[in-house]
């Protein structure tokens, strides 16, 4: 059963959750039917692929160092989340909230930097705002879950759906546009509008860059970016993956999609974090072949 939840049926508790000092300024642009989606949305995905393909080249170890520093203050945002993971039935909410919206990124071929993104909101919420009591099996999460999706399609796509629309794929409650919009901004709010995030997908290029046993740069470089994607897409549906850095998950993933080894030189003090990484995004992967790869894990 669906229920239409609206703040006008909400307890006092959760009139508190959703205070009217969020109430929603003018900061959304009008939606209109017609661009939910763009007709040439896998031109869009291999250009994307593309345009990374060509920018790998370009990656300097100043940009890199600056992409490891950004992340190192990422990581101290999650740190509040041990009372996340205390919870059982909270942690299989959250469980439920990702599956859901993996489910609505794959329906609408987001960005993989989407997904990514929609769960890291999610999970920064939840280490600094507990959600009411009696509702973290219930609309508060699926609330939260729509606003952290949105948020990121909003950061990601070039095209995004109404917010009505991007309510599919069976959600156990269905929220009024203007519902959402005021839980985005408390969302907004509590990540001290931090939105633009370093991900692994920052770091993906750059580590296949490294790897000694490409052919043909453009093929095998998109396939590689493709299954790496798949991998990282993967690990957010495990909370253990929260205390890896991202950089860790990228390379992790990029040498389990590609079974290649890095040069320890590249990686330097960076090796043991990226092989233990590794050992954790195996199991992750899917198909009868791995079955035998994932009794073995490759050198690093």
């Amino acid at each position: 059963m669906i229920y239409s939840v609206s703040t006008n049926s909400l307890s006092p508790t959760d009139t508190m959750f959703m205070s009217s000092a969020y109430s929603t300024p003018n900061l959304y642009c009008n939606e209109v039917a017609d661009e939910v989606m763009s007709p040439n949305a896998d031109l869009i995905c291999d250009r994307d692929v593309e345009h990374a393909t060509l920018d790998f080249l370009s990656y300097d170890d100043s940009f890199i160092i600056s992409l490891f520093d950004s992340e190192i203050d990422q990581m101290r945002e999650l740190e509040s989340l041990p009372h996340v993971r205390g919870d059982s039935g909270l942690i299989s909410a959250r469980k439920d909230a990702v599956n859901w919206v993996l489910k609505v990124h794959a329906c609408y071929r987001f960005r993989p930097e989407t997904a990514y993104l929609s769960v890291n909101y999610l999970d920064r919420f939840l280490s600094s705002q507990s959600l009411p009591q009696q509702g973290g099996r219930g609309w508060p999460l699926q609330l939260l879950s729509v606003a952290c999706l949105a948020l990121a399609a909003k950061m990601e796509e070039t095209s995004v759906p109404l917010l009505l629309d991007l309510q599919v794929k069976e959600p156990k409650f269905l929220f009024k546009p203007k519902t959402v919009q005021r839980m985005e901004l408390l969302v907004m709010a509590n990540l001290k509008w931090r939105l633009r995030m370093t991900t692994p997908f920052d770091f993906v290029p750059y580590f296949i860059s490294k790897l000694s046993c490409l052919g043909s740069p453009l093929n095998d470089y998109s396939q590689a970016f493709s299954r790496a994607s798949d991998l990282i897409i993967s690990t957010c549906r495990v909370m253990d993956f929260l205390d890896c850095p991202p950089s860790a998950i990228a390379a992790a993933a990029v040498l389990c999609a590609t079974d290649q080894n890095v040069d320890h030189r590249e990686l330097g003090y960076f090796h043991k974090r990226v092989s233990k990484t590794q050992s954790s995004c195996w199991p992750l992967k899917s198909g009868p072949d791995d079955k035998d790869k994932r009794k073995k894990e490759p050198a690093v």
